[in-house]
Protein backbone atom coordinates (compact mmCIF):
# COMPACT_ATOMS: atom_id res chain seq x y z
CA UNK A 1 0.00 0.00 0.00
CA UNK A 2 2.88 2.47 0.86
CA UNK A 3 4.44 1.30 -2.65
CA UNK A 4 1.37 2.11 -4.45
CA UNK A 5 0.48 5.67 -2.81
CA UNK A 6 4.31 6.95 -3.61
CA UNK A 7 4.38 5.57 -6.91
CA UNK A 8 0.39 6.54 -7.79
CA UNK A 9 2.23 9.42 -9.98
CA UNK A 10 3.56 7.66 -12.41
CA UNK A 11 1.81 6.21 -15.16
CA UNK A 12 -1.65 7.03 -16.81
CA UNK A 13 -4.93 6.41 -15.97
CA UNK A 14 -7.08 5.61 -19.49
CA UNK A 15 -10.24 4.06 -18.58
CA UNK A 16 -10.45 2.29 -21.87
CA UNK A 17 -7.29 0.51 -22.21
CA UNK A 18 -7.61 -0.54 -18.34
CA UNK A 19 -10.36 -2.19 -19.33
CA UNK A 20 -9.38 -3.80 -22.55
CA UNK A 21 -6.09 -5.17 -20.68
CA UNK A 22 -8.54 -5.92 -17.56
CA UNK A 23 -10.86 -8.12 -20.08
CA UNK A 24 -7.43 -9.60 -20.88
CA UNK A 25 -6.38 -10.86 -18.00
CA UNK A 26 -9.25 -11.68 -16.50
CA UNK A 27 -10.40 -13.82 -19.86
CA UNK A 28 -6.86 -15.32 -19.55
CA UNK A 29 -7.18 -16.83 -16.06
CA UNK A 30 -10.45 -18.58 -17.17
CA UNK A 31 -8.53 -19.98 -20.49
CA UNK A 32 -5.96 -21.12 -18.34
CA UNK A 33 -4.44 -24.52 -20.08
CA UNK A 34 -3.37 -27.09 -18.14
CA UNK A 35 -0.58 -29.67 -19.97
CA UNK A 36 1.35 -31.95 -18.74
CA UNK A 37 1.70 -30.45 -15.37
CA UNK A 38 1.95 -26.96 -16.41
CA UNK A 39 -0.49 -24.07 -16.44
CA UNK A 40 -0.47 -21.87 -19.38
CA UNK A 41 -2.08 -18.26 -19.54
CA UNK A 42 -2.09 -15.57 -20.99
CA UNK A 43 -3.11 -13.43 -18.10
CA UNK A 44 1.12 -12.07 -17.97
CA UNK A 45 0.73 -10.45 -20.74
CA UNK A 46 -1.87 -8.73 -20.16
CA UNK A 47 -0.27 -7.30 -16.75
CA UNK A 48 2.82 -6.60 -18.69
CA UNK A 49 1.04 -4.64 -21.25
CA UNK A 50 -0.36 -2.85 -18.80
CA UNK A 51 2.56 -1.64 -17.00
CA UNK A 52 3.76 -0.62 -20.10
CA UNK A 53 0.97 2.01 -21.20
CA UNK A 54 -1.09 2.96 -17.32
CA UNK A 55 2.00 2.28 -15.19
CA UNK A 56 3.15 0.40 -12.00
CA UNK A 57 0.27 0.86 -9.93
CA UNK A 58 -3.05 0.20 -12.26
CA UNK A 59 -0.74 -2.98 -13.71
CA UNK A 60 -0.80 -3.96 -9.91
CA UNK A 61 -3.91 -3.19 -9.62
CA UNK A 62 -5.44 -5.69 -12.30
CA UNK A 63 -2.82 -8.61 -11.49
CA UNK A 64 -4.45 -8.43 -7.94
CA UNK A 65 -8.04 -8.26 -9.25
CA UNK A 66 -7.19 -12.01 -11.83
CA UNK A 67 -5.17 -13.24 -8.39
CA UNK A 68 -8.40 -12.90 -6.52
CA UNK A 69 -10.36 -14.50 -9.41
CA UNK A 70 -7.85 -17.43 -9.30
CA UNK A 71 -8.22 -17.84 -5.37
CA UNK A 72 -11.91 -17.59 -5.52
CA UNK A 73 -12.22 -20.25 -8.44
CA UNK A 74 -9.31 -22.47 -7.11
CA UNK A 75 -9.26 -22.43 -3.07
CA UNK A 76 -5.97 -22.48 -1.59
CA UNK A 77 -4.65 -22.56 1.47
CA UNK A 78 -4.51 -19.39 3.36
CA UNK A 79 -0.76 -19.07 3.65
CA UNK A 80 -0.33 -19.65 -0.26
CA UNK A 81 -2.86 -17.01 -1.61
CA UNK A 82 -1.33 -14.36 0.91
CA UNK A 83 1.89 -15.16 -0.65
CA UNK A 84 -0.16 -14.90 -4.01
CA UNK A 85 -1.43 -11.58 -3.51
CA UNK A 86 1.75 -10.14 -2.06
CA UNK A 87 3.66 -11.35 -5.24
CA UNK A 88 1.11 -10.55 -7.99
CA UNK A 89 0.54 -6.56 -5.89
CA UNK A 90 4.71 -6.36 -5.67
CA UNK A 91 6.29 -7.70 -9.52
CA UNK A 92 4.28 -5.01 -11.39
CA UNK A 93 5.25 -2.45 -9.23
CA UNK A 94 8.83 -3.57 -9.77
CA UNK A 95 8.39 -3.98 -13.45
CA UNK A 96 6.37 -0.61 -13.73
CA UNK A 97 8.61 1.57 -12.50
CA UNK A 98 11.75 0.05 -14.58
CA UNK A 99 10.13 0.50 -17.41
CA UNK A 100 9.40 3.93 -17.12
CA UNK A 101 13.30 4.35 -15.78
CA UNK A 102 14.19 2.92 -18.69
CA UNK A 103 12.02 5.11 -20.83
CA UNK A 104 13.55 8.19 -19.37
CA UNK A 105 17.40 7.23 -19.53
CA UNK A 106 16.38 5.93 -23.09
CA UNK A 107 14.26 8.99 -23.66
CA UNK A 108 11.91 6.85 -25.70
CA UNK A 109 8.11 6.44 -25.52
CA UNK A 110 5.96 3.60 -26.49
CA UNK A 111 5.39 5.10 -29.65
CA UNK A 112 9.06 3.90 -30.83
CA UNK A 113 10.69 0.95 -31.56
CA UNK A 114 13.27 1.13 -28.77
CA UNK A 115 10.41 1.56 -26.47
CA UNK A 116 11.14 -2.67 -26.50
CA UNK A 117 14.02 -2.26 -24.47
CA UNK A 118 12.27 -0.63 -21.94
CA UNK A 119 10.27 -3.17 -22.24
CA UNK A 120 11.94 -5.84 -21.64
CA UNK A 121 14.16 -4.74 -18.96
CA UNK A 122 10.81 -3.99 -16.68
CA UNK A 123 9.75 -7.70 -17.73
CA UNK A 124 12.85 -9.41 -16.32
CA UNK A 125 12.76 -7.10 -13.52
CA UNK A 126 9.20 -8.21 -12.86
CA UNK A 127 10.12 -11.46 -13.53
CA UNK A 128 12.56 -12.20 -11.12
CA UNK A 129 10.78 -10.31 -8.49
CA UNK A 130 7.56 -12.61 -9.14
CA UNK A 131 9.94 -16.16 -9.42
CA UNK A 132 11.99 -15.20 -6.09
CA UNK A 133 8.93 -14.09 -3.86
CA UNK A 134 6.86 -17.42 -5.26
CA UNK A 135 10.02 -19.54 -4.45
CA UNK A 136 10.71 -18.37 -0.93
CA UNK A 137 6.98 -18.75 0.05
CA UNK A 138 6.98 -22.30 -1.46
CA UNK A 139 10.57 -22.94 0.68
CA UNK A 140 8.78 -21.08 3.08
CA UNK A 141 5.37 -23.22 3.73
CA UNK A 142 6.11 -26.22 1.99
CA UNK A 143 9.81 -26.65 2.56
CA UNK A 144 10.40 -27.34 -1.56
CA UNK A 145 14.00 -27.06 -2.88
CA UNK A 146 14.71 -23.50 -4.07
CA UNK A 147 16.95 -25.60 -6.91
CA UNK A 148 14.74 -28.36 -7.79
CA UNK A 149 12.14 -25.26 -8.55
CA UNK A 150 14.05 -23.22 -10.84
CA UNK A 151 15.11 -26.47 -12.76
CA UNK A 152 11.76 -28.40 -13.25
CA UNK A 153 9.62 -25.07 -13.42
CA UNK A 154 11.92 -21.78 -14.11
CA UNK A 155 14.07 -22.80 -16.66
CA UNK A 156 11.29 -24.59 -18.72
CA UNK A 157 9.10 -21.51 -18.98
CA UNK A 158 11.94 -19.49 -20.26
CA UNK A 159 11.52 -19.87 -24.02
CA UNK A 160 7.57 -19.12 -23.34
CA UNK A 161 7.81 -16.22 -21.24
CA UNK A 162 10.60 -14.82 -23.51
CA UNK A 163 8.18 -14.67 -26.32
CA UNK A 164 5.41 -13.09 -24.19
CA UNK A 165 7.80 -10.18 -23.49
CA UNK A 166 8.39 -9.61 -27.08
CA UNK A 167 4.65 -10.24 -28.30
CA UNK A 168 3.78 -7.41 -24.98
CA UNK A 169 6.32 -4.99 -27.09
CA UNK A 170 4.89 -5.30 -30.33
CA UNK A 171 1.46 -4.88 -28.85
CA UNK A 172 2.03 -1.76 -26.85
CA UNK A 173 4.04 -0.21 -30.07
CA UNK A 174 0.81 -1.07 -31.93
CA UNK A 175 -1.69 0.28 -29.35
CA UNK A 176 0.66 3.66 -29.37
CA UNK A 177 0.82 4.05 -33.25
CA UNK A 178 -2.36 2.84 -34.27
CA UNK A 179 -4.99 3.47 -31.39
CA UNK A 180 -6.74 1.75 -29.32
CA UNK A 181 -8.42 -0.01 -32.05
CA UNK A 182 -5.52 -2.12 -32.40
CA UNK A 183 -5.43 -3.21 -29.06
CA UNK A 184 -9.39 -4.48 -28.88
CA UNK A 185 -8.14 -6.24 -32.10
CA UNK A 186 -5.11 -7.51 -30.50
CA UNK A 187 -6.97 -9.00 -27.88
CA UNK A 188 -9.81 -10.56 -29.57
CA UNK A 189 -6.52 -12.42 -31.07
CA UNK A 190 -5.05 -13.23 -28.29
CA UNK A 191 -8.39 -14.88 -27.22
CA UNK A 192 -9.02 -16.69 -30.13
CA UNK A 193 -5.43 -17.88 -30.14
CA UNK A 194 -5.74 -19.44 -26.64
CA UNK A 195 -8.88 -20.81 -27.83
CA UNK A 196 -7.60 -22.69 -30.53
CA UNK A 197 -4.28 -23.58 -28.44
CA UNK A 198 -6.49 -25.17 -25.86
CA UNK A 199 -8.36 -27.33 -28.48
CA UNK A 200 -4.96 -28.00 -29.85
CA UNK A 201 -3.86 -29.18 -26.27
CA UNK A 202 -6.87 -30.93 -25.95
CA UNK A 203 -6.91 -33.04 -29.09
CA UNK A 204 -3.25 -33.49 -28.30
CA UNK A 205 -4.49 -35.46 -24.88
CA UNK A 206 -6.93 -37.46 -26.75
CA UNK A 207 -4.90 -38.71 -28.75
CA UNK A 208 -2.14 -39.70 -26.38
CA UNK A 209 -4.81 -41.34 -24.20
CA UNK A 210 -5.59 -43.32 -27.39
CA UNK A 211 -2.03 -44.15 -28.11
CA UNK A 212 -1.84 -45.59 -24.14
CA UNK A 213 -5.04 -47.51 -24.75
CA UNK A 214 -4.05 -48.94 -28.08
CA UNK A 215 -1.24 -49.82 -26.51
CA UNK A 216 -2.31 -51.36 -23.49
CA UNK A 217 -4.66 -53.51 -25.62
CA UNK A 218 -1.91 -54.77 -27.89
CA UNK A 219 0.35 -55.77 -24.90
CA UNK A 220 -3.12 -57.75 -23.72
CA UNK A 221 -3.14 -59.13 -27.22
CA UNK A 222 0.32 -60.17 -27.11
CA UNK A 223 -0.12 -62.00 -23.53
CA UNK A 224 -2.93 -64.03 -25.22
CA UNK A 225 0.01 -65.13 -27.96
CA UNK A 226 2.03 -65.62 -24.92
CA UNK A 227 -0.68 -67.98 -22.94
CA UNK A 228 -1.38 -69.73 -26.22
CA UNK A 229 2.29 -70.73 -26.60
CA UNK A 230 2.29 -71.47 -23.44
CA UNK A 231 -0.52 -73.85 -23.65
CA UNK A 232 0.65 -75.23 -26.52
CA UNK A 233 3.75 -76.45 -24.88
CA UNK A 234 1.49 -78.20 -22.74
CA UNK A 235 -0.15 -79.71 -25.29
CA UNK A 236 2.82 -80.66 -27.60
CA UNK A 237 6.23 -79.93 -25.78
CA UNK A 238 8.15 -81.01 -29.41
CA UNK A 239 5.95 -78.28 -31.25
CA UNK A 240 6.63 -75.06 -28.93
CA UNK A 241 10.79 -76.08 -28.15
CA UNK A 242 10.64 -76.68 -31.80
CA UNK A 243 9.05 -72.93 -32.25
CA UNK A 244 11.83 -71.51 -30.01
CA UNK A 245 14.53 -73.30 -31.51
CA UNK A 246 13.47 -71.52 -35.10
CA UNK A 247 13.11 -68.56 -33.46
CA UNK A 248 17.10 -68.90 -32.12
CA UNK A 249 18.23 -70.19 -35.67
CA UNK A 250 16.60 -67.41 -37.83
CA UNK A 251 17.39 -64.47 -35.34
CA UNK A 252 21.42 -65.80 -35.77
CA UNK A 253 20.62 -66.21 -39.86
CA UNK A 254 19.33 -62.86 -39.68
CA UNK A 255 21.98 -61.40 -38.09
CA UNK A 256 24.67 -63.01 -40.32
CA UNK A 257 22.86 -61.90 -43.15
CA UNK A 258 23.29 -57.97 -41.97
CA UNK A 259 19.70 -57.04 -41.22
CA UNK A 260 19.31 -54.94 -38.13
CA UNK A 261 18.83 -55.38 -35.19
CA UNK A 262 14.94 -54.76 -35.70
CA UNK A 263 14.85 -56.83 -38.32
CA UNK A 264 16.51 -59.73 -36.29
CA UNK A 265 14.27 -58.90 -33.38
CA UNK A 266 11.37 -59.19 -36.01
CA UNK A 267 12.31 -62.76 -37.61
CA UNK A 268 12.60 -63.68 -33.60
CA UNK A 269 9.44 -63.31 -33.01
CA UNK A 270 8.07 -64.90 -36.21
CA UNK A 271 10.05 -67.97 -35.18
CA UNK A 272 8.18 -67.84 -31.84
CA UNK A 273 4.57 -67.98 -33.29
CA UNK A 274 5.71 -69.39 -36.33
CA UNK A 275 3.34 -72.55 -35.63
CA UNK A 276 0.74 -70.84 -33.42
CA UNK A 277 -1.71 -71.85 -36.42
CA UNK A 278 -1.28 -75.49 -35.17
CA UNK A 279 -4.22 -75.53 -32.70
CA UNK A 280 -6.63 -75.69 -35.07
CA UNK A 281 -5.41 -79.56 -35.25
CA UNK A 282 -6.81 -81.72 -33.51
CA UNK A 283 -4.65 -84.18 -31.20
CA UNK A 284 -4.66 -87.20 -33.81
CA UNK A 285 -2.82 -85.40 -35.99
CA UNK A 286 -0.78 -82.90 -33.95
CA UNK A 287 0.69 -86.03 -31.99
CA UNK A 288 0.44 -88.17 -34.45
CA UNK A 289 3.31 -91.05 -34.92
CA UNK A 290 2.02 -92.62 -37.30
CA UNK A 291 1.60 -91.88 -41.20
CA UNK A 292 -1.20 -89.00 -42.34
CA UNK A 293 -4.68 -89.27 -44.33
CA UNK A 294 -4.31 -87.04 -47.57
CA UNK A 295 -7.52 -84.78 -45.02
CA UNK A 296 -5.06 -84.79 -42.57
CA UNK A 297 -2.37 -83.14 -44.82
CA UNK A 298 -5.16 -80.85 -45.92
CA UNK A 299 -5.72 -79.38 -42.50
CA UNK A 300 -1.92 -79.09 -42.20
CA UNK A 301 -1.19 -77.02 -44.71
CA UNK A 302 -3.86 -74.85 -43.53
CA UNK A 303 -1.91 -73.91 -40.45
CA UNK A 304 0.30 -71.10 -41.31
CA UNK A 305 -2.44 -69.28 -42.82
CA UNK A 306 -4.50 -69.96 -39.70
CA UNK A 307 -1.37 -68.97 -37.71
CA UNK A 308 -1.09 -65.53 -39.49
CA UNK A 309 -4.89 -65.02 -38.98
CA UNK A 310 -4.40 -64.85 -34.94
CA UNK A 311 -1.34 -63.02 -35.45
CA UNK A 312 -2.53 -60.18 -37.98
CA UNK A 313 -5.29 -59.28 -34.90
CA UNK A 314 -2.60 -57.89 -33.02
CA UNK A 315 -1.87 -54.57 -33.31
CA UNK A 316 1.45 -53.70 -34.85
CA UNK A 317 2.33 -57.46 -35.87
CA UNK A 318 1.05 -57.16 -39.46
CA UNK A 319 4.68 -57.99 -40.72
CA UNK A 320 5.23 -60.44 -38.37
CA UNK A 321 1.46 -62.26 -39.88
CA UNK A 322 3.21 -62.27 -43.53
CA UNK A 323 6.05 -64.31 -42.46
CA UNK A 324 4.67 -66.70 -40.97
CA UNK A 325 1.77 -67.03 -43.69
CA UNK A 326 4.73 -67.64 -45.79
CA UNK A 327 7.24 -69.91 -44.01
CA UNK A 328 6.66 -72.98 -45.72
CA UNK A 329 6.63 -72.02 -49.50
CA UNK A 330 9.11 -72.87 -51.53
CA UNK A 331 11.81 -71.39 -53.83
CA UNK A 332 10.39 -73.62 -56.74
CA UNK A 333 6.19 -73.20 -56.42
CA UNK A 334 5.69 -75.91 -54.73
CA UNK A 335 5.12 -75.15 -51.24
CA UNK A 336 1.90 -74.04 -49.41
CA UNK A 337 -0.46 -72.38 -48.63
CA UNK A 338 -0.15 -70.09 -51.89
CA UNK A 339 2.33 -71.55 -53.87
CA UNK A 340 4.63 -68.47 -53.98
CA UNK A 341 8.18 -68.54 -55.82
CA UNK A 342 11.23 -67.44 -55.87
CA UNK A 343 11.20 -63.39 -54.69
CA UNK A 344 8.04 -63.66 -53.88
CA UNK A 345 8.38 -64.93 -50.79
CA UNK A 346 9.03 -62.48 -48.39
CA UNK A 347 12.71 -62.78 -47.08
CA UNK A 348 12.59 -63.35 -43.80
CA UNK A 349 9.84 -65.92 -44.39
CA UNK A 350 12.56 -67.77 -46.42
CA UNK A 351 14.91 -67.89 -43.09
CA UNK A 352 12.27 -69.34 -41.19
CA UNK A 353 12.34 -72.06 -43.72
CA UNK A 354 15.69 -72.65 -43.60
CA UNK A 355 15.85 -72.57 -39.60
CA UNK A 356 12.66 -74.48 -39.53
CA UNK A 357 13.77 -77.43 -42.05
CA UNK A 358 17.48 -77.69 -39.94
CA UNK A 359 15.80 -78.12 -37.08
CA UNK A 360 13.23 -80.64 -37.47
CA UNK A 361 16.72 -82.69 -39.19
CA UNK A 362 18.55 -82.63 -35.65
CA UNK A 363 16.10 -82.39 -32.75
CA UNK A 364 15.68 -85.15 -31.09
CA UNK A 365 11.97 -83.83 -30.15
CA UNK A 366 11.36 -84.34 -33.98
CA UNK A 367 9.07 -86.62 -35.77
CA UNK A 368 11.68 -88.71 -37.36
CA UNK A 369 15.34 -89.57 -35.55
CA UNK A 370 17.57 -86.89 -35.58
CA UNK A 371 20.60 -86.79 -38.14
CA UNK A 372 23.73 -85.21 -37.37
CA UNK A 373 25.09 -81.31 -38.52
CA UNK A 374 27.05 -82.24 -41.25
CA UNK A 375 23.90 -84.57 -42.45
CA UNK A 376 21.80 -81.97 -42.20
CA UNK A 377 23.41 -79.54 -43.85
CA UNK A 378 24.24 -81.78 -46.41
CA UNK A 379 20.50 -81.88 -46.61
CA UNK A 380 19.95 -78.30 -46.90
CA UNK A 381 22.52 -77.98 -49.91
CA UNK A 382 20.70 -80.52 -51.90
CA UNK A 383 17.45 -78.66 -51.47
CA UNK A 384 19.07 -75.27 -51.98
CA UNK A 385 17.35 -73.20 -54.72
CA UNK A 386 14.29 -76.00 -54.87
CA UNK A 387 13.31 -75.62 -51.49
CA UNK A 388 14.89 -73.57 -50.01
CA UNK A 389 16.73 -69.55 -50.96
CA UNK A 390 20.87 -70.71 -52.12
CA UNK A 391 22.28 -67.42 -50.61
CA UNK A 392 21.13 -67.88 -47.31
CA UNK A 393 21.74 -71.45 -46.86
CA UNK A 394 25.09 -70.60 -47.82
CA UNK A 395 25.08 -68.11 -44.87
CA UNK A 396 23.11 -70.27 -42.60
CA UNK A 397 25.99 -72.90 -43.17
CA UNK A 398 28.80 -70.55 -42.53
CA UNK A 399 27.22 -69.06 -39.56
CA UNK A 400 27.24 -72.87 -38.07
CA UNK A 401 30.68 -73.68 -38.78
CA UNK A 402 31.82 -70.10 -37.45
CA UNK A 403 29.39 -69.60 -34.56
CA UNK A 404 28.03 -70.97 -31.69
CA UNK A 405 24.56 -71.56 -31.89
CA UNK A 406 22.60 -74.42 -30.74
CA UNK A 407 19.52 -75.00 -28.88
CA UNK A 408 18.74 -77.78 -26.43
CA UNK A 409 15.24 -78.42 -26.75
CA UNK A 410 15.54 -80.71 -23.17
CA UNK A 411 16.63 -77.47 -21.69
CA UNK A 412 13.70 -75.62 -19.90
CA UNK A 413 16.27 -72.51 -19.43
CA UNK A 414 16.44 -72.39 -23.67
CA UNK A 415 13.11 -72.20 -24.30
CA UNK A 416 12.38 -69.67 -21.58
CA UNK A 417 14.94 -67.76 -22.94
CA UNK A 418 13.68 -67.43 -26.56
CA UNK A 419 10.32 -66.93 -24.93
CA UNK A 420 10.73 -64.13 -23.36
CA UNK A 421 8.08 -61.86 -24.49
CA UNK A 422 8.07 -58.62 -22.28
CA UNK A 423 10.39 -56.75 -24.84
CA UNK A 424 8.47 -57.98 -28.02
CA UNK A 425 5.15 -56.37 -26.45
CA UNK A 426 7.16 -52.81 -25.97
CA UNK A 427 8.87 -53.53 -29.45
CA UNK A 428 6.64 -55.06 -31.97
CA UNK A 429 3.04 -53.87 -30.09
CA UNK A 430 3.48 -50.53 -30.20
CA UNK A 431 1.21 -48.77 -32.42
CA UNK A 432 3.98 -47.25 -34.66
CA UNK A 433 5.93 -48.00 -37.51
CA UNK A 434 7.74 -51.79 -38.15
CA UNK A 435 9.55 -52.41 -40.48
CA UNK A 436 8.34 -54.10 -43.35
CA UNK A 437 8.64 -57.91 -44.03
CA UNK A 438 11.61 -57.81 -46.63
Amino acid sequence: MVASAALADLGTWDPVVFGLVLILVVGAEFLELEYKRLSLSGSLLGIVIAMALLGPVQAAAIASFANLIWILRCPTRFSAALANIASCATFPLAGGVVMIAMGDVLETRPKEFLFAVAVTAGFIVAHAVNWGLTLTMMRLIDGASIREQLRTAFVPLLPSEAAVALLASCVVYAEASIGKVALGFLVLLFFLYLYLLRELLLSRERAELLTRRTEQLSSLQVGVLTAMLRTLSMRDRMTARHSAAVARYARELARAAGCTKEEQDLVHTAGLLHDIGKFILPDHILLADTKLSEEDWQLIKMHPYQGARVVHEVEGYGPVADIIWAHHERIDGRGYPRGLTGEEIPRFSRMISIADTYDVMTSRDSYRDPVSSAEAIEELRRVSDKQLDGELVEIFIEMLRTRDVAFRHADDADFEAELSFERRVRDHAAPRGIPAAA
